[in-house]
C-alpha cells in the first residue's frame, strides 16, 4: 500500500483550499443566489458588504475535511493503479489510460462519505451574506461558525442532512476525478523528454492546471445541482422535491445554460489551485517514497 500518497495528498489538498477559497465563495454564491449576476459584481458586492473575511467564510472546516478527502482521493487512486497493475501481471509495462481513468473514478467516489458533511457546511456559510459588522437593525447571520453550522444542520435536519446533495456530489466527483487524473497523466507524458522518466517542474505545474480545468468542465453541471440542493430550505421554503426535480425545475426556469454559468470562475480557480496541488503532492510523495522508481503518475526529479 502506498501510504505516502495519503500523506502528501492531505497536504496538497490543504494548500489547494488556501489558494482557491475566495474564488470558490464567489462561485457558490453565483450558483445559488440570483442577486449575483457575474464574477466581478459578486466579488465587489461581497467585499463592500462583508470585507475580505466574507471571501473566507467557513474555511476552517473545509481545510480540515478537504485535507482528509484529498488524502483519500490520491491514496485510493495510487493504490488502485497498483492493484490493476498487479492484476495484469508482472512485466506488463506502465498503467494504461483505462486504468488511470478507473482509478481516478474510484478515488472520486471513495471520498464522498468524508467530503459531504464538510462541503454542505462550506456552502451554507459561503451563501450567508449577512455580515457580523452590520448594525442592530440589520439581519444577523444564522450560523456563527463551522461548528455551529454543523450542529444546527444535525439538529434541524438530522444526521442525513449532512449528506444532502451527496448524489450529485458523487456524479460530479467520480467522472471529474477520472478526467482529472487522465488529463494530468497524459499531459505529463507529452511534456516528458524521451531522455527522462519524469517531467520537469513547469510540466507538472502546467499539467496540474489543465487537469483541474478539464475536471471542472465535466463536473460543473452537477456542482450547480449539488449546491442548490444543499441550500434548499436553509434560507426559505424548500423548492425541490429531490435530485431529478431540481434538474427539471432549474432547466425550466433558467434554461440549460445555467449549468455552465460558473464554468468561467471554475476554470479561473482550477488552474492555480491544481498547479499548487500537484506540485505539493509530487514533491512530498517524492520525498516520502523510498526508491527512485515509481508507478504513474510521474515524479518530480530534483535535477
Amino acid at each position: 500500500m502506498h501510504i505516502a500518497d495519503f500523506v502528501s495528498g492531505s497536504f496538497a489538498g490543504a494548500c489547494g483550499v488556501a489558494v482557491g477559497y475566495p474564488l470558490d465563495t464567489v462561485k457558490v454564491r453565483i450558483q445559488t443566489q440570483k442577486q449575483f449576476t457575474g464574477i466581478w459584481q459578486c466579488a465587489v458586492a461581497t467585499f463592500s458588504k462583508e470585507g475580505m473575511p466574507g471571501f473566507f467564510k467557513g474555511m476552517s472546516l473545509p481545510i480540515t475535511t478537504i485535507s482528509m478527502t484529498s488524502s483519500v482521493v490520491f491514496g485510493t487512486y495510487r493504490n488502485c493503479l497498483q492493484c490493476l497493475s498487479q492484476a495484469r501481471g508482472a512485466g506488463c509495462g506502465p498503467n494504461t489510460k483505462q486504468e488511470v481513468f478507473l482509478s481516478g473514478l474510484a478515488g472520486g467516489i471513495a471520498q464522498i462519505s468524508v467530503m459531504s458533511p464538510g462541503d454542505i457546511v462550506k456552502v451554507r456559510l459561503q451563501c450567508q451574506t449577512e455580515s457580523k459588522r452590520g448594525g442592530s437593525n440589520m439581519p444577523r447571520p444564522k450560523y456563527h461558525g463551522p461548528v455551529h453550522c454543523l450542529l444546527s444542520i444535525i439538529k434541524e435536519e438530522g444526521v442525513m442532512g449532512l449528506y444532502r446533495g451527496a448524489l450529485p456530489l458523487m456524479l460530479r466527483d467520480g467522472p471529474s476525478y477520472a478526467t482529472y487524473f487522465l488529463t494530468y497523466t497524459t499531459i505529463c507524458e507529452w511534456l516528458t523528454d524521451s531522455s527522462k522518466k519524469r517531467p520537469d517542474w513547469s510540466g507538472v505545474m502546467f499539467a496540474g492546471g489543465i487537469a483541474g480545468m478539464a475536471g471542472w468542465t465535466i463536473g460543473t453541471p452537477m456542482d450547480v445541482i449539488k449546491a442548490r440542493l444543499q441550500m434548499d430550505g436553509a434560507r426559505d421554503l424548500k423548492r425541490y422535491k429531490g435530485f431529478y426535480h431540481c434538474i427539471t425545475e432549474t432547466v425550466r426556469l433558467e434554461g440549460a445554460g445555467v449549468f455552465f454559468r460558473s464554468l468561467g470562475i471554475n476554470w479561473l480557480r482550477a488552474f492555480p489551485v491544481n498547479m499548487v496541488v500537484f506540485v505539493t503532492y509530487e514533491v512530498l510523495t517524492g520525498l516520502l517514497q523510498a526508491g527512485p522508481d515509481s508507478v504513474d503518475p510521474p515524479r518530480i526529479g530534483f535535477e
